[in-house]
């Protein structure tokens, strides 16, 4: 099992940081990494015309292998993740009466760009509510969102865990029922990708949406995307001079070549060179192959399989080890402990998490203890 890698972080001792799901902490070496780059446009006649793809296809390798996806060409670099699901939402032909399936509180930007489509297309959203609180909630839930796949539906948009309490979905189930009515799936990964294992070859969606800066462990405004067959025909929502065939050739930019690379690589946002940012990725991410998610959804476990099992027996509602992230869990509150209570003593030990919805969201990582959990589990025995 992996060691405590704390080390390889910047984190204050008096803080107990157990919130990776809002911002993951920076790596000391994209911070390096980041400032030595900062430091390049100071004199940028150092920066060379194969500078401005040498950093991107770097990313674009280690991306694609860490998904497992077939090459580094299904793969594109962009700013956010809703930039990325209105390149999949661009590039998807709607008709009047389609059906699109998302989870009830799920991110807003896989949510949002959807819902306009009521007005826009005349299209209808279907939305998967969450079962009640009790044992066996996530395969219920499962079960309604494969119910709710019929003929009708266009689009199947979800996440790989709930952003708000960690709550497993069955993506290779729900993949093959959408293949079986035509429907495309759209991934939301950004919760997921970078602690919890995802394979495009094992998945295989049509689309795979990451923001950077939580569990990719990347700077804040980059992100990645992979788009599969039925998107590499496709029209990007911006039309940048690097996003065409030649473009690599400065002296031949005045021939202008209307021909789009192959594949995802027409997706990727203007200045997707990015001399700061997309090094730091690149460096987050090989440092996360390293490890392997697979690595880190087992420290996670371990340390904090005790504090769990303490919190259930308070009466906590936390989804069973096998329907729920490690990464990433939900605490719902029985009626005896008080919220506010509760988070006044989080806030008095420096201890940070999240509050989404009912559920106190607890996102430890490698740098995380098994001490530091049994800390939050002390805020909630009074």
């Amino acid at each position: 099992m992996l060691a405590n890698q704390k080390h390889l972080f910047d984190l204050q001792n008096d803080v107990i940081y157990l919130n990776g799901a809002y911002m993951s902490p920076q790596l000391k070496s994209c911070e390096e990494i980041g400032i030595q780059n900062l430091k390049r446009k100071s004199n940028p006649s150092f920066i060379t015309e194969r500078d401005f793809f040498s950093g991107k296809e770097v990313l674009k390798e280690r991306f694609a292998q860490f998904i497992d996806a077939p090459d580094a060409q299904t793969v594109a670099i962009i700013p956010s993740v809703s930039y990325g699901i209105a390149t999949a939402l661009k590039n998807i032909p709607f008709q009047k009466g389609d059906e699109i399936v998302v989870l009830e509180e799920q991110f807003p930007s896989n949510y949002y760009a959807w819902k306009a489509l009521e007005k826009e297309e005349q299209i209808v959203i279907t939305t998967i509510t969450a079962p009640p609180i009790a044992l066996g909630r996530a395969e219920a839930w499962n079960t309604k969102i494969l119910n709710a796949i019929s003929p009708k539906t266009k689009v199947v948009a979800l996440p790989q865990v709930h952003w708000a309490d960690g709550t497993l979905f069955d993506l290779k189930t729900v993949r093959q029922r959408a293949h079986d009515v035509g429907a495309y799936l759209i991934i939301d990964g950004t919760q997921s990708v970078g602690a919890y294992p995802f394979s495009i070859a094992e998945i295989q969606p049509d689309a795979l949406i990451c923001g950077g800066y939580k569990w990719l462990l990347g700077p804040y405004s980059l992100g990645m995307a992979y788009y599969g067959e039925r998107f590499h025909q496709g029209t990007p929502i911006e039309n940048n001079w690097m996003s065409h065939v030649g473009s690599e050739n400065f002296s031949q930019l005045i021939h202008y070549n209307e021909n789009f690379k192959p594949k995802a690589a027409r997706y990727d946002v203007g200045e997707s060179s990015n001399f700061i940012l997309t090094p730091m990725l690149a460096e987050s991410i090989r440092q996360l192959t390293q490890w392997t998610p697979v690595g880190v959804q087992k420290y996670c476990e371990a340390i904090t399989k005790e504090g769990v099992v303490q919190l259930q027996e308070k009466g906590c509602f936390i989804e069973a080890p096998h329907q729920r992230a490690h990464h990433l869990f939900g605490i719902y509150l029985p009626e005896h402990l008080e919220m506010e209570i509760i988070k006044q003593r989080l806030l008095d030990k420096n201890i940070f998490v999240s509050y989404r919805g009912n559920a106190i969201r607890v996102s430890p990582n490698v740098y995380n203890s098994a001490a530091e959990m049994n800390e939050l589990v002390s805020c909630f025995i009074y």
